[in-house]
């Protein structure tokens, strides 16, 4: 089990502090301090960083414009404020480290480690790896430079410090480059024949570009054979710089917690001060590594489950978007067939009810046969014209099937309205020929019962005639 201390508001300081238990000197020593953060949350923007404080404080008075030694660990503001902390006091004056080390802000627990060694060097490790490494006095302005500039130093006269290309002096411009002039007048222009001179002035020909023309020419660069660079003056040792022997030496009494977050939930932990750094590897394995281990396993299990939770929702959407377009498409076929089954219920009586009028019909047939043929003439281009524009309705669809659904949908009922009028059209054009054959067969009809009311006459002529014959 781990306890360790949360903060438990949004939005707000805090500021605590804990005696330790004998003042801390680090002069002659090594000297780390280590301790565990966890956020419990995305963070956004707060701090998650220790102070080490001198023997002196009162801890009533504890606030952000208290004295301290040391304050090191990370803070978050958004995503370009981002850094560990690592700022030493020398002389009363509070100096960061002159390298930004990037903190870690994902919701496991990890381990700050700040080592100051007795030989004026330094280590900063996240989860026991090394960030940053070096001399105090390289990363932290606290001391004078060892060597400045010679103050004293000129600048030579035959010192030449540009331009670093010139000319080349044995370049020559070729014959035939023409530098100018950039424009020249058309040479195939012609004076118009209806140009007056008194009253359109002198006539100029357009102004056409030069095809001969390359530009101003200049000559080639080489380097400066003279070119010496920037001139600066030579180094010398700092008649001010002087080695400190207490540079990073420090004298601690509390440990400080003096924060502002926006988010609540962050954990502080395992907080060591020691002078052993092997005793602090050893305790942050036991408080950490091998906790941690276990938090990482916890985060693998919850993120598996909602990656699959996403997964089977993302195709349970997907199957259920694939099985509502069938069905629509099978409900607008049902449909357009229903309708197609109407059409042609009305075309076929109809055409049942002209057969019926038209068999009745005896007078005039020829007539009204010259007029259903041309009713078929015109039946004919209306079918044609309806078969045109089923055509074009499925040149609109395929056209139409690259573009988004509503296209589709649109170019389909065009399809169908079309292929409607077409079997209408193709329904009437059967009609007017059945109407046709009708008048023709009234026609035949008609003029075989002539005949036989012609033969029928003749035979009762023929009745009262006395019939010739031979005796024998």
């Amino acid at each position: 089990n781990s306890v360790g201390l949360q903060i438990s508001e949004d939005a707000r300081f805090y500021a605590y502090t804990s005696k330790l238990k004998r003042p801390f000197n680090t002069k002659g020593k090594d000297f780390i301090v280590q301790f565990t953060v966890k956020y419990e949350q995305d963070i956004d923007c707060g701090g998650a960083y220790l102070k080490l404080l001198p023997p002196t404080l009162d801890p009533a008075k504890f606030d952000g414009d208290s004295e301290y030694e040391i304050m090191f660990g990370p803070d978050i503001c958004g995503s370009t404020k981002r850094r560990v902390h690592a700022i030493i006091n020398y002389n009363g004056t509070n100096n960061q480290i002159d390298k930004v080390i990037q903190p870690r802000g994902d919701q496991l627990s990890h381990q700050y480690t700040f080592w100051v060694k007795s030989d004026k060097t330094f280590e900063i490790r996240i989860d026991n790896k090394i960030q940053e490494e070096g001399k105090i006095e390289d990363m932290w302005k606290v001391l004078p430079d060892k060597q400045i500039a010679d103050p004293d130093a000129t600048k030579p006269d035959d010192w030449v410090d540009g331009p670093a290309m010139i000319d080349d002096p044995e370049d020559e411009k070729p014959e035939n480059w023409v530098d100018g002039p950039a424009t020249i007048p058309d040479p195939e222009a012609e004076k118009p024949e209806d140009w007056d001179d008194d009253m359109d002035g002198d006539w100029e020909p357009p102004v056409i570009a030069n095809p001969e023309f390359k530009g101003e020419w200049k000559p080639r660069q080489i380097p400066n054979p003279e070119y010496k660079g920037e001139w600066s003056a030579p180094l010398i040792d700092n008649p001010e710089y002087e080695e400190d022997e207490d540079l990073a030496v420090f004298n601690i009494g509390y440990v400080g917690i003096d924060i502002w977050t926006v988010k609540s939930g962050t954990i502080f932990d395992n907080i060591l001060i020691t002078d052993d750094f092997d005793y602090a590897s050893g305790f942050g394995n036991k408080t950490w590594a091998d906790y941690v281990e276990g938090e990482i396993a916890a985060k693998k299990v919850i993120d598996d489950a909602e990656a699959k939770k996403l997964e089977e929702e993302r195709l349970a959407k997907l199957a259920e978007k694939e099985a509502a377009r069938p069905a629509k498409k099978d409900d607008d076929a049902e449909g357009d067939v229903d309708a197609d089954a109407d059409v042609d219920a009305e075309d076929t009586l109809d055409a049942a009810e002209i057969i019926e009028e038209d068999i009745e019909v005896e007078a005039d047939a020829e007539e009204e046969t010259t007029e259903a043929e041309a009713e078929i003439v015109e039946t004919e281009e209306e079918t044609t014209e309806a078969e045109e524009e089923t055509t074009e309705a499925d040149a609109e669809t395929t056209k139409v099937e690259e573009n988004n659904e509503e296209d589709i949908k649109a170019a389909a009922k065009a399809k169908a309205d079309a292929e409607k009028r077409a079997a209408k059209a193709a329904a009437k054009e059967a009609a007017a020929k059945a109407k046709a054959a009708a008048k023709a067969a009234a026609e035949a009809a008609r003029k075989t019962q002539e005949e036989a009311e012609k033969a029928a006459a003749d035979a009762e002529v023929d009745e009262d005639e006395e019939p010739a014959h031979d005796e024998l």
